[in-house]
């Protein structure tokens, strides 16, 4: 362990964290990173991973101020654990699955990357330092199992990943050992913590501070996960349906295991063993895409009972990697717990946290227990809106907003070219065909005049603005010409615009899923050709408005180039028109639609 400082105070006069309008505010006292101290341990966990008969040990990189040590100054934590700190392995050919071949057949196996894990010494991220130690924290990271110097192995969303973060907090509460070296006995104490604890982070580092949460552990009051993963079965299947995530075609668990296993690579071959062969590739399935108990265990909606921090969420409402139910699905479970809880979207893709002031406010509130009325703000949620920056988000009572209603939206025949979509229901509408064929995007099919792979339905043009807010959900009466089909929605914003346009223009929300699970995710069945099936889900969460001269469009199509497997063109959908609706959660209820869409 190595410790270093130098004191830049004038005698007798102690530095103490400053705060101003409800945050904390940087302090001269803790801003030249020549005086921080930063220092490597290794911290003790409850279980043994690797399967070498000794309990696993996290490595955990500290940066403090140095009046923690010349002061006995006692302070917070800002903790962010991750298993990308020592490196991922390699962008090679071949290391996801291939995704071409029909629905139901086992895929050939895929390159396995080695990784190599990055420098000699230990190796951790400065991610947060900057921001929070000059305001009076102190900041701590940790490499999850498996990876960096962190001993165990991954198991991507298994148990041991919420108890890793868990023992870290553990030791900042002095109930947990802390080591000078990763097999030794000198121990570690964290005598300058007051032991309370957030975390926060990014994707996989934002899922963490969730999956910390669901343990209970007590010191962590406050987590902010931007754009987490919050189940490993939704992202990677969709309703029953094998669905990549976007920009990762052909990923699934097993392949994310190897791409962080940067671990002891003395461990590897027994890590690959009995967690990637034996768990990982045995139960994920990629033949039918059900949900089962694997996938439920990599849910963390299931074990929220034990969580008490608070929580403000962060995601994109157009992050169609880790797609914004992620974050959805968990502030609706806290917000049901009675658990204080806000949530931040905004309009663009991956990453995207909340506005510092924010965040900070939040940490404020909960580590340093000043009262900013942060947990008594009436609006729950905070909204950038279309043209906004990020860091000005308008604030709502809640999300969906409550003032929305579901406005249940029914198809009008007339494709190839174009049908439509009205709150009018009129009956003996028929049945339309698409032809499958993957080779056709979805951005080529929802601006095409007239196309036979895909139905198009659109509500005449807009005279007002549409603001939808919450989840869109849609049935679907279809039938297959194959026992086996892909079912693709977008729901869309029209005329396609080509120009520069915001990530917000063009696609409003999607949705996926398996018409073989129609009665339930757990089991498929092949699927009668020719027989019709009723198939009910959820769109992608959404908060957009939809500017007076578009016209919304739902599109149904099959195969999505980007998303789902490859199977050869040619497989026919036939849609009952009578049978399907979108119901859209439109702010304002139908009066608003009707009087935005009457001509």
């Amino acid at each position: 362990m190595s410790i270093f400082f130098s004191a830049s105070l004038t005698y007798g006069q102690k530095a103490e964290p400053v705060f101003k309008d409800g945050e904390a505010q940087i302090n001269e006292a803790f801003s030249n990173p020549r005086n921080w101290i930063r220092h490597d341990l290794w911290v003790e966990t409850t279980f043994d991973s690797d399967g070498d008969g000794k309990l696993d040990r996290m490595h955990v990189d500290v940066t403090r101020p140095s009046q923690t040590e010349t002061e006995g100054l006692k302070l917070p934590v800002i903790y962010e654990s991750s298993p990308y700190y020592a490196g991922v392995a390699p962008d090679i050919d071949g290391i996801f699955w291939d995704v071409n071949h029909e629905l139901g057949e086992t895929p050939k196996d895929h390159v396995h990357p080695v990784v190599t894990r990055i420098g000699e010494r230990p190796v951790i991220s400065n991610s947060q330092i900057r921001t929070w130690v000059p305001r009076g924290y102190i900041v701590v990271h940790s490499s999850s199992p498996g990876t960096g110097l962190s001993q165990g192995s991954p198991t991507v969303g298994g148990d041991n990943e919420s108890l890793a973060p868990k023992a870290v907090i553990d030791w900042l509460n002095g109930r947990a050992k802390g080591y000078t070296e990763p097999y030794g006995n000198e121990t570690v104490e964290a005598y300058w913590s007051t032991g309370k604890v957030g975390m926060t982070g990014t994707s996989y580092n934002g899922t963490l501070p969730l999956a910390a949460a669901t343990t209970g552990v007590e010191g962590l009051e406050v987590i902010i996960p931007v754009a987490p993963n919050t189940s490993y079965y939704h992202y990677y299947r969709s309703n029953g349906l094998v669905r990549s995530p976007g920009g990762y075609l052909g990923e699934d668990i097993d392949v994310l295991y190897e791409f962080i296993h940067s671990g002891d690579e003395a461990k590897r071959a027994h890590n690959n063993q009995f967690v990637r062969d034996s768990i990982l590739r045995k139960y994920q399935d990629r033949i039918t895409g059900d949900y089962n108990d694997f996938w439920a265990g990599r849910d963390y909606l299931n074990d929220m009972e034990p969580m008490k921090a608070a929580l403000l969420m962060s995601h994109g409402f157009n992050d169609w990697n880790v797609m914004p139910e992620h974050s959805y699905r968990i502030y609706k479970k806290a917000k049901d717990m009675g658990l204080e809880t806000q949530i931040y979207y905004h309009q663009n893709g991956h990453g995207g946290p909340p506005p510092v002031e924010m965040m900070n406010r939040w940490f404020t509130h909960y580590l340093f227990g000043i009262d900013n009325g942060v947990e008594q703000e009436t609006n729950k949620a905070w909204i950038v809106r279309e043209n906004d920056k990020q860091s000005a988000p308008t604030s709502y009572a809640d999300f969906p907003n409550p003032e929305a209603k579901p406005v249940t939206l029914h198809l009008v025949k007339g494709n190839p070219s174009k049908g439509g979509l009205s709150a009018d229901s009129s009956k003996k509408q028929g049945k339309e065909t698409l032809i499958d064929d993957v080779n056709i995007d979805g951005a080529s099919l929802a601006k095409a005049e007239s196309s036979k792979n895909r139905l198009l339905y659109v509500t005449p043009k807009l005279t007002k603005d549409v603001h939808i807010s919450g989840v869109p959900e849609i049935t679907v009466k279809l039938a297959s010409s194959k026992p086996a089909a892909n079912l693709s929605v977008w729901l869309v914003s029209l005329p396609w615009d080509e120009g520069k346009v915001k990530i917000t223009d063009n696609i409003i929300t999607r949705g996926w899923a398996d018409p073989q699970n129609h009665k339930s995710i757990r089991e498929s069945k092949p699927l009668k050709p020719g027989k019709f099936y009723e198939v009910t889900f959820d769109l992608m969460p959404d908060d957009q408005i939809i500017r007076a001269g578009q016209q919304i469009g739902l599109m149904i199509f099959s195969s999505d180039k980007e998303f789902t497997l490859h199977p050869k063109p040619g497989t026919e959908l036939t849609v009952d028109l009578d049978g399907t609706t979108l119901t859209l959660p439109v702010v304002g209820g139908i009066d608003t639609f009707n009087t935005a869409t009457a001509h």
